[in-house]
């Protein structure tokens, strides 16, 4: 059977590079307001940090999947997550910093916030995600978190594709709302116990 043309091409085009290029460049402001913050905090403020291109077939199945043409088009303007970055710090206050001095940067078009730490999704996920344009042309999302959202996201995630949890999937996903309520709680009582450090420095 002849396969279709976007089956063999890539759904970037020629932009492959390029976006791999805006991708690298994020990456190396992150890493230098992360170095920034540590020189001021004494402690490095992320734990870990993921950056990616998003794969040609999950950018091709989320194209079907939300009723567009599997074009490059689609891929670069329509959907808004071909670089994806997730930044996991260990305390609440560094998303917020590391937030703002992207934004202060004024090196990138701001498209979109969500704030789900102070507003939590009902299921108790927390996360603060940013769409960003650079250079006008290729979008990014950067996720934002802690640890312990990390860890419950991570678990939350391997609960949606399990199948076989049955006609536990009410009390495991009423415990994971319990789990992250305590987290969120937890998360606080540390932001507070680092800032009195600080404060007898």
């Amino acid at each position: 059977m002849e396969q279709k043309k976007w089956e063999t091409e890539s759904i970037y085009g020629s932009n492959r590079p390029l976006l791999e290029k805006a991708c690298e460049a994020l990456s190396e402001h992150i890493a230098r307001i992360r170095q920034n913050m540590t020189e001021k905090l004494g402690m490095d403020p992320v734990e870990h940090y993921l950056t990616r291109i998003k794969s040609e077939e999950s950018m091709r199945e989320k194209c079907v999947r939300k009723g567009l043409p599997v074009t490059t088009e689609s891929a670069l303007q329509k959907i808004r997550d071909a670089i994806g970055v997730r930044i996991v710090c260990a305390f609440v206050d560094d998303v917020y910093e590391i937030r703002d001095q992207l934004f202060a940067s004024g090196k990138y078009e701001f498209i979109e916030e969500k704030d789900y730490i102070r507003h939590a999704k009902p299921n108790g996920y927390r996360s603060y995600h940013i769409i960003i344009r650079i250079d006008g042309k290729y979008y990014a999302e950067i996720q934002l978190r802690t640890i312990s959202m990390d860890t419950w996201a991570a678990l939350e995630h391997h609960l949606k594709y399990k199948k076989e949890v049955g006609a536990r999937t009410e009390l495991i996903v009423n415990e994971l709302k319990r789990c992250a309520d305590e987290l969120a709680s937890t998360d606080l009582s540390m932001q507070t116990i680092r800032d009195m450090i600080l404060e007898t420095d």
